[in-house]
């Protein structure tokens, strides 16, 4: 343990000297926050749904509580958290649109949060989720790192025995949580956090997201059915269709727009907004390369007749001596050999 920490400590110190300034900023207030915590009480930097909404307005909490950690495993986990977003989805977005990343994941989980246990307040009447509950940590935030890694490298394998892709990553953690909470080992707000870390970041990343492409990934593989089980996506498609469908009428959401190149003569392409045609082509090569090995292995399982045996084979029909068109040797005599000497007869003299 003492020979592997210094390791640990030198491999941190490089990863944080190449971040950019947002993700040490970000790391620096996690550490402060948890420092702060031993001399003083912290509870106010977290979401108090009693607190948040009127006659308080604690309106700082909505920036505040995703940075605020009291147990060091917690700390352990925002500080991943935050060095895998910078590592992973920085060079693609940039250190603004991260920092703009963060604060959406972490002011709609904070409202989401304290709207949920306002509602439900109201049906059981119980002030322990007004001012008891308190929503915090970076657990938001993870669910929204996973969201947009399924959504740039959702191919990607994590493990390999069993077989574990980024895609399937936010569901998983997602169900983990929930036996943790069943088994009451985990609290309700962590649960809460993460899961309305999971919505908010899909929902922003899918319609909102300004890039070079315009705003949002329409892209099929990032759509919201396809987070769940392949037996269930057809019915959770249909139900995400029908809120969709409803969100466009009230103009939150806007329809899928479909802009058709006629350009070339030979084709026509159908271009969706948020589709990056090099994340099209990494697709294209990674299907072509699943193709290619599940060939080899169909090709390998069977048996093929070879071509070079059937060559040998008619090689030695043809090679084999024919029947002799010399009429047979009678009985008792014995065909005399043909002499292998060369014999000259002299020429006749000429007069």
């Amino acid at each position: 343990m003492q020979r592997a920490l210094p390791g640990a400590r030198q491999h941190l110190g490089a990863i944080l000297a190449s971040a950019s300034v947002v993700v040490k900023a970000l790391c620096a207030v996690v550490l402060f926050l948890y420092l702060l915590s031993f001399a003083v009480d912290t509870g106010c930097l977290a979401v108090t749904p009693g607190y948040l909404f009127p006659p308080n307005f604690w309106i700082w909490t909505l920036a505040t509580h995703g940075l605020m950690e009291q147990h060091v495993w917690d700390v352990a986990i925002s500080l991943t958290t935050v060095v895998v977003a910078g590592r992973l989805l920085e060079p693609l977005w940039g250190a603004l649109e991260l920092l703009i990343f963060f604060s959406v994941v972490n002011v709609s989980v904070g409202l989401l949060g304290a709207f949920a246990y306002l509602l439900t307040y109201m049906a059981s009447f119980n002030l322990v989720y007004l001012f008891t509950v308190r929503i915090h940590g970076a657990l938001g935030f993870l669910g929204g790192v996973l969201v947009a890694l399924k959504q740039t490298m959702g191919d990607c394998v994590v493990l390999r025995v069993p077989q574990v892709r980024v895609s399937v990553m936010p569901m998983l953690l997602l169900a983990l949580l929930l036996l943790l909470r069943l088994a009451t080992l985990l609290q309700s707000p962590a649960l809460a956090s993460y899961g309305f870390g999971l919505l908010s970041s899909w929902v922003y990343l899918r319609f909102y997201q300004r890039h070079s492409r315009g705003r949002g990934d329409m892209a099929d593989h990032f759509a919201f059915a396809t987070f769940f089980p392949e037996i269930l996506q057809p019915v959770v498609g249909l139900l995400a269709n029908l809120v969709h469908g409803l969100l466009v009428k009230v103009k939150i959401c806007q329809k899928t727009v479909k802009r058709y190149d006629v350009g070339a003569p030979s084709s026509i392409t159908i271009s969706l907004p948020g589709t990056d045609p090099q994340d099209a082509e990494r697709r294209r090569q990674l299907a072509l390369k699943a193709l290619n090995e599940r060939l080899k292995r169909v090709e390998d399982q069977s048996v093929w007749p070879s071509m070079d045996d059937d060559e040998e084979e008619s090689g030695a029909k043809v090679d084999s001596p024919l029947p002799s068109d010399k009429a047979p040797t009678p009985p008792g005599k014995g065909a005399a050999p043909e002499s292998s000497l060369i014999t000259f007869e002299a020429a006749p003299s000429t007069l």
